[in-house]
C-alpha cells in the first residue's frame, strides 16, 4: 500500500518567517501587518526599526528583529 503524503512531515520553515505563527499568536495580527509597518519605515535603520516596533507597537526584541530582517531580505 503506498505511504499517505498527508503523512509526510511538511517542509519546515527556517529563518525569521519561522517566528510568524507565534508572532501572530501572540499579537493578535496578521503577518502583513507587521511588514507593512516596516515598509512605512524603510529608510529607518535595521536597529531603530527593530526599536520602534518594540517601543511603540510592544513585540519582544526577537519578534521584531525577526520582523525586520524578513522585510529586509
Amino acid at each position: 500500500m503506498p505511504a499517505d503524503p498527508t503523512d509526510s512531515p511538511a517542509e519546515k520553515v527556517k529563518g525569521p518567517a519561522s517566528y510568524f505563527p507565534s508572532i501572530e499568536k501572540k499579537y493578535g495580527q496578521p503577518i502583513e501587518h507587521w511588514l507593512g509597518i516596516a515598509a512605512e519605515h524603510a529608510d529607518a535603520k535595521h536597529m531603530e526599526l527593530v526599536a520602534l516596533l518594540k517601543d511603540e507597537h510592544g513585540l519582544g526584541h526577537g519578534h521584531a528583529n525577526a520582523i525586520v530582517a524578513y522585510a529586509r531580505k
